[in-house]
Formats: structure tokens, C-alpha cells, sequence
């Protein structure tokens, strides 16, 4: 088994497997039926008109054997997106999701990731990156030696189906939303 990777952009052609992968990861977090993106959304998220997601892979370089110049094939993928701190007047990143596949768990790869994510937050500027984890994840464990700390004063909270419907449908009728 390989422990050579590379990390690199999500192309069009990977969007099939980081699908895979996003799928697999909501298999993982035991909540398959709540996971309905398809290749297409993917792909018009990430390479339509001014995307506003981002992602990575990393590439098994030895799943190729380099005779048809096929560059390996993706392994883990990363999807995140630009935040913003009122307090610290700045952006940072927020990792949606991470996935390892699991035969290559514990070769470093999910600290490679988060150490090339972390990079971009320092090159730019920025002076958060974050993400959340499932309270029963074992990764938690792995977040902390990082040096990551869990956030336990803030309660995520979420609107959706019919709650979002229901809130929407009483908005002020004089107020025109922006785009």
C-alpha cells in the first residue's frame, strides 16, 4: 500500500470520486439517507460561475502505473469554504468535510491535509481555520494532539425543511433580498 501522495486541487475529472467519498463519509457519520449531492451539483458548486466551495484530494500516485499517463486516483478529499470573523475582521476557512478512505487511515494523510489547509490560512491571512466533528467521532482524539480545541460555549444551530419554509414565508414583504 502506498504512503506517497499528493495533494492537489479538486479537478472535473475527480468529482465522481470526491462524491464517492461524500457519500462514504455520511455512511460513516450514520446518516446515509440525509446525503443527497450528485455529480452535478458538485461540479457546478466548484466550477460554475464564481464558486464559492473549495476542494482538494489526495492522489494515490501509485494507484497509476503511469503507462497511460493517468496520475493516480483519489483517495481523501477535503471541501471547504471561506468564512468570515466579524471580531477579527478577516476570513478564514470552514472545512465542510474530511474524508480518509479508511484502508489508509493512520499513514498521516488526514494530518497532511489539514497541515496544507492550515498553510493556506497562513498564506492568506487568515486567522481561523474550522470545521465540526460528530460528538462520537475517535478522530476527536487526533483534532487535539493537532492542538485543535473544541468550541463548547458555541451550539451550532440549523434551520431546515419546513421550520426554514415556515420563518421564510413570514419575512417582511417590503424587503427585497439580495442575491
Amino acid at each position: 500500500m502506498s504512503t506517497t501522495f499528493t495533494i492537489q486541487p479538486v479537478r472535473p475529472q475527480d468529482v465522481p470520486a470526491v462524491v464517492a467519498m461524500v457519500h462514504e463519509l455520511a455512511d460513516y457519520e450514520r446518516a446515509p439517507g440525509e446525503c443527497h449531492i450528485t455529480t452535478e451539483q458538485l461540479h457546478a458548486a466548484l466550477f460554475g460561475e464564481n464558486p464559492a466551495l473549495f476542494g482538494h484530494v489526495a492522489m494515490d500516485s501509485d494507484g497509476a502505473d503511469g503507462a497511460d499517463g493517468a496520475e493516480g486516483v483519489p483517495v481523501a478529499m477535503m471541501l471547504w469554504f471561506l468564512n468570515f470573523s466579524t471580531w477579527e475582521g478577516r476570513h478564514g476557512i470552514y472545512l465542510e468535510d474530511l474524508y480518509v478512505r479508511p484502508a489508509l487511515r493512520g499513514h498521516g494523510l488526514g494530518r497532511a491535509m489539514l497541515a496544507f489547509l492550515a498553510n493556506i490560512c497562513v498564506e492568506r491571512g487568515y486567522p481561523r481555520l474550522q470545521w465540526w466533528v460528530i460528538d462520537w467521532n475517535p478522530a476527536r482524539d487526533f483534532y487535539g494532539r493537532l492542538g485543535a480545541v473544541a468550541t463548547a460555549e458555541w451550539i451550532p444551530y440549523r434551520l431546515t425543511g419546513p421550520a426554514l419554509q415556515q420563518l421564510a414565508e413570514g419575512a417582511p414583504h417590503d424587503v427585497v433580498p439580495s442575491a
